[in-house]
């Protein structure tokens, strides 16, 4: 949620905070805002502009009445307040006037990511101090106190920084700047992502690598509770104590054209084409000499002999991708998994066993009840393996071992192609663990590898033949509900599909296993209710057509997906789609493209915002 940027360099900033800003707004957000130092007047200007971010660049003329060289921007995602001017950032020490958009007579001015839990408690000690408040924002508190300790005990950014780490509960990325030290960016981070991206003489700071990798692809990840001091071209950075610490320099390897729509109309369905690449990729990063090769996370053939059960912990559509490891894990590799959300796992009481490995699934590598529930699981003493798609994210930091999905930049908040390569390092993980136990042999363990392989052709095969789906999707675009139904791994399949079908065409969706329909849910089907059967599981097909023939008998449109060679499952539905053959073991990263394309040109016949459906954020950074 919500994205910042800073820069302090030789050129003018509110250009490229605004072009910065621009790269984030697949974020999701609700107003935006720019502050600017300018050194003629020794003063900072703010602008604030609700809606999106092209109102606040009409504002400003495109950053042209704003001059200066050292600025912040942000775009907002409301928690706190409503979605208006005065909640908006940046914030500032002072007092704001909407009408005078400036904060010269501020010692500080910040923007700040996250949830600051004991907001409350500290307004009311910045009450008793003398400080007044403007906005009805949990960030304006932060900058206060700041600005409190600034002036209280005299000291310096960074001291006033810390201090303020010490008394706030919650998470954050803040970016500040002083009016006594202009041309420097001060940063401070707390379980919430942040980066500070440099040059020869530039500096930015950004909630996100894409905001900057048009300028550089050198950046560093600041840490849990560090502070840094960003002036042109150079970086420092310091631990809560105030002594100045080192951290590893990364370089992007991602390519800024990669964040373009190259021609697509959206970015899901350019994402959705980028599936047989981003999975051929990461399999590739598995294999040495066409075997699984685990080595590099950490993760020898010794080790997974030792392994007695899995955890598998993860929020949204990586949750599903666990559901689906759960049943492939168990019927090869014969291991016990359990599969937990992670806003549950973190507030359970959890007895994890001897020799469990916990494995949290999250695209960004930040998502906050995700790495939380990492962070107890390492508590609790287990093992654990991250895998995530952003080199340096915290979940790959924090982690013992870590394995990367090889998806590339994915703006679309939907996700898809982050969804197939979690779901084949899953798949990957699933035969190595059963070879290393002696589940399977060495034929079958070829066998499998072969069959993996063949997975990315067959992704392209299924994106050549669109045209079916546009027509269901235009014939159910205006529908009210639809279920979708599966068993064992086509169930964990369709929650995917019932979730991308919701979250971006806004229709009620339910996923259930489908023994499930007949204790209670059958009784919401009703003429032309829309039903999709997932029949890709041959030892469960039939039972899971009788379940369809149940809603068919109430009046329901029954749409399957089966594997090509099962002719017989088109006899007993309205509409059938076909995926190419493969191990049913593998089916669901086949079947799981059709149910895309549904929720995308669903989507699209709606003429809704398909990248940024309402009230979603890409990255969940807050609890």
């Amino acid at each position: 949620m919500c994205g910042i940027v800073g820069f302090t360099g030789r050129r003018q900033a509110a250009g490229i905070l605004l072009e910065g800003l621009s790269k984030l707004e697949y974020r999701g957000y609700d107003s935006a805002g720019l502050a600017v130092y300018n050194q003629e007047t020794r003063a900072v200007k703010i602008v604030k502009a609700t809606g999106k971010l092209r109102n606040l660049e009409e504002k400003t003329e495109k950053g042209l009445t704003m001059p200066g060289y050292c600025g912040i921007g942000h775009t907002r995602w409301a928690t706190h307040g409503e979605p208006d001017e005065k909640n908006a950032h940046p914030h500032v020490s002072g007092d704001y006037q909407v009408s005078s958009a400036k904060a010269a007579e501020s010692a500080v001015v910040g923007v700040h990511n996250g949830i600051i839990e004991n907001f409350e408690e500290l307004k009311d000690k910045l009450l008793r101090n003398g400080y007044t408040f403007y906005s009805d924002t949990d960030t304006e508190v932060v900058v206060k106190l700041v600005d409190y300790y600034y002036k209280k005990y005299k000291i310096g950014p960074i001291d006033a920084i810390n201090r303020m780490m010490v008394r706030v509960r919650g998470s954050y990325a803040l970016a500040l700047m002083f009016h006594d030290y202009p041309g420097e960016v001060y940063a401070a981070r707390k379980d919430s992502p942040m980066i500070i991206g440099l040059t020869e003489d530039e500096s930015f700071v950004a909630s996100d690598v894409m905001a900057v990798l048009n300028y550089t692809k050198q950046v560093y990840y600041i840490g849990n509770l560090n502070a840094a001091r960003i002036c042109p071209g150079e970086v420092h950075f310091f631990d809560l104590n105030g002594d100045e610490i080192q951290i590893p320099l990364t370089t992007i390897t991602w390519d800024a054209n990669a964040a373009g729509k190259n021609g697509y109309e959206h970015y899901m369905l350019k994402e959705i084409h980028e599936q047989p690449l981003a999975v051929r990729d990461t399999l590739d990063s598995l294999l040495n000499h066409e075997k699984i090769d685990l080595t590099r996370t950490g993760l020898t053939d010794d080790s997974i002999r030792e392994i007695r059960s899995l955890y598998i912990v993860a929020c949204g559509s990586a949750w599903h991708v666990g559901m689906a490891g759960q049943y492939l894990m168990e019927d090869l590799a014969e291991i016990p998994v359990r599969v937990e959300l992670a806003s549950e796992f973190r507030y359970r009481k959890l007895l994890l066993e001897p020799g469990a490995l916990v494995i949290i699934i999250s695209q960004s590598g930040e998502t906050a009840d995700s790495l939380e529930a990492l962070r107890i699981a390492k508590q609790k003493g287990a093992r654990t393996l991250g895998i995530v798609n952003v080199i340096g994210s915290a979940i790959a930091r924090e982690a013992d071992n870590v394995i990367y999905t090889m998806a590339g930049p994915e703006i679309a908040v939907a996700t898809t192609k982050a969804f197939s390569a979690q779901l084949m390092v899953v798949y990957a993980l699933a035969v190595q663990f059963a070879f290393a136990r002696g589940r399977i042999t060495e034929e079958q363990y070829g066998y499998y590898i072969g069959e993996l392989l063949s997975v990315p052709d067959k992704i392209a095969m299924l994106l050549r033949d669109k045209n079916r789906i546009q027509w269901l999707a235009s014939r159910y675009s205006h529908a009210h509900d639809a279920f979708f139904i599966g068993r064992g791994a086509d169930y964990a399949i369709s929650l995917e599909g019932s979730l991308k079908l919701k979250e971006i065409s806004y229709i009620h969706s339910e996923a259930y296993a489908a023994g499930e329909l007949k204790h209670g849910t059958i009784s919401l089907v009703e003429d032309n209710t829309l039903i999709v059967g997932l029949l890709t599981q041959k030892k469960l097909m039939e039972k899971t057509i009788s379940n369809l023939k149940e809603c068919k008998a109430r009046g329901a449109y029954l749409v399957g997906i089966a594997g090509s060679e099962d002719q017989s499952a088109a006899e007993q539905v309205d509409f059938i789609l076909t995926i190419p053959k493969v191990d049913e073991h593998f089916a669901g990263i086949l079947s799981v493209i059709p149910l895309q394309l549904l929720g995308y040109y669903t989507s699209a016949a709606k003429g809704l915002d398909v990248d940024k459906p309402r009230n979603l954020a890409k990255s969940v950074t807050v609890e």
